[in-house]
């Protein structure tokens, strides 16, 4: 299966100088046929070029459009699923300070913080 053939900017740029450039009568098909493009292909380059300026035109992506309001919302239920899973790692580690208290205190170890001495 034919891939296809896509151009960076710094291509797009050259071929369309050298077709800025082509004065004589058949040199810009001479020039298509040579770098093996349509047209069509000069006309939309030259189109971007022209109507938002040469460095963000001609390095637009193909494929569809990020929607930034789906992004965030996306974003944000993962960062409140992220958030329920910490408050439930929160609620075992309360649960087992809670029983190491009460181990303590039933096998009369101190518990302010210091490690108590055997006596």
């Amino acid at each position: 299966m034919a891939k296809r053939r896509t151009f960076s900017k710094a291509e797009k740029l050259r071929i369309l100088a050298a077709a800025d450039a082509c004065v004589a009568p058949g040199e810009i098909g001479a020039l298509l046929r040579q770098e093996g493009i349509y047209s069509s292909h000069l006309a939309t380059w030259r189109k971007q070029r022209q109507s938002s300026g040469e460095t963000e035109a001609l390095a637009r992506k193909r494929g569809p459009k990020t929607d930034s309001a789906s992004v965030q919302e996306r974003r944000v239920l993962e960062l409140e699923k992220q958030v329920q899973c910490l408050q439930a790692k929160l609620v075992k580690a309360d649960l087992i300070i809670d029983v190491q208290k009460k181990l303590s205190i039933l096998l009369g170890l101190s518990t302010d913080g210091t490690p108590s001495e055997p006596k």
